[in-house]
């Protein structure tokens, strides 16, 4: 072959390469894996509002991009074997929705990139080295900041203003556990509210201690945040109903489920922001290098059905702030 036909060829295989990649970026599949703490209604919606925000994002599933999702189910053993599992699958990265699930992954692996979502102290429960840096493989968002434990002792005065004692249900196993009491222990005297300690490790103890508690009067509870709390979730709010005691939650599903009254991020946002973390780590970049993120907007959540049932009178100025009030 003469020179000029030989780089006439050249050029022209040259000219099909960017077609070529392009075609082959379109048929990669990319795959991603989710890893609930705890199953429901809750969970489920906000998994579909990430696989709607990726989809937003040009990620179609079956074309480009498939699934591998666990629900933990709301039992350790679960949520450590599907760890486990989805470890093993090694996909190109894993959205975890707590602080129960991501530990389990960051035990089961250190290389496949995560994107955690309502986790309360990733730094002190050792996922990432600091927010702004977070090194490693793992980042994501926030639950909440510590101090906004005092807004959970601000509301159950607001709703109980009869209310002396309150017993603060915690995993104190978890750092995240510790730092909720810490600053609602912090904050409780200068209300007029002496606090208790209960520990969330199984149902025995939270029903033994808290029917212990509910013997004197001018009682309320504040559920902190943790896996174990909703594992436990429908024997707190029958405890709270039975004993009348007047209980603020760090969760929303609590509310849902019959509680009194929750206040927590509105993480519908969280799970966009996730979506858009994904993204970029699809796209090459690295999660150490992504600063983790905490929530912008709170919502206050109150079932009056059962404020009825508990023959409180909520006071108007809190219903008014209310962003959602169950009938």
């Amino acid at each position: 072959m003469r020179r000029r036909e030989f780089l006439g060829a050249l050029g022209c295989a040259a000219a099909t390469w960017p077609a070529v990649a392009k075609a082959q970026q379109r048929n990669t599949v990319r795959r991603v894996g989710v890893l609930t703490g705890a199953a429901g209604p809750d969970s489920i919606a906000r998994v579909e509002v990430f696989l709607q925000a990726l989809a937003q994002l040009g990620w179609t599933k079956g074309e480009n991009i498939q699934f591998e999702i666990r629900q933990g189910s709301g039992s350790n053993d679960a949520i450590r074997k599907h760890a486990a599992e989805l470890a093993e699958l090694a996909p190109d990265v894993i959205m975890t929705i707590g602080g129960t699930a991501t530990g389990f992954l960051l035990q089961a692996t250190r290389t496949v990139p995560i994107v955690f979502t309502i986790v309360p102290d990733p730094v002190g429960s050792g996922f990432i080295d600091s927010l702004s840096r977070p090194g490693g493989n793992a980042t994501g968002f926030l639950q909440f900041e510590y101090s906004f434990g005092g807004k959970w002792v601000e509301l159950l005065r607001e709703i109980g203003p009869e209310v002396v004692r309150a017993a603060v249900l915690r995993d104190a196993r978890l750092p995240a556990g510790v730092g909720q009491f810490a600053v609602i222990q912090s904050v409780a005297p200068s209300l007029g509210i002496e606090v208790t300690p209960v520990n969330v490790r199984d149902a025995a103890e939270i029903e033994r201690d808290v029917s212990a508690f509910a013997r004197a009067t001018k009682g309320g509870l504040i559920v902190a945040s943790s896996t174990s709390a909703l594992i436990n979730r429908d024997m707190i709010i029958a405890l709270a109903a039975r004993h009348k005691l007047p209980a603020v939650y760090a969760q929303r599903e609590f509310v849902t489920a019959g509680g009194l009254l929750s206040y927590s991020a509105d993480f519908s946002a969280q799970f966009r922001s996730a979506a858009s973390y994904v993204d970029r780590i699809l796209k090459g970049e690295k999660p150490g290098d992504l600063a983790v993120q905490g929530p912008t907007n709170y919502q206050l959540v109150i079932n009056l059905k059962t404020a009825k049932a508990f023959g409180l009178n909520i006071p108007p100025a809190l219903l008014v702030r209310a962003d959602e009030v169950i009938e």
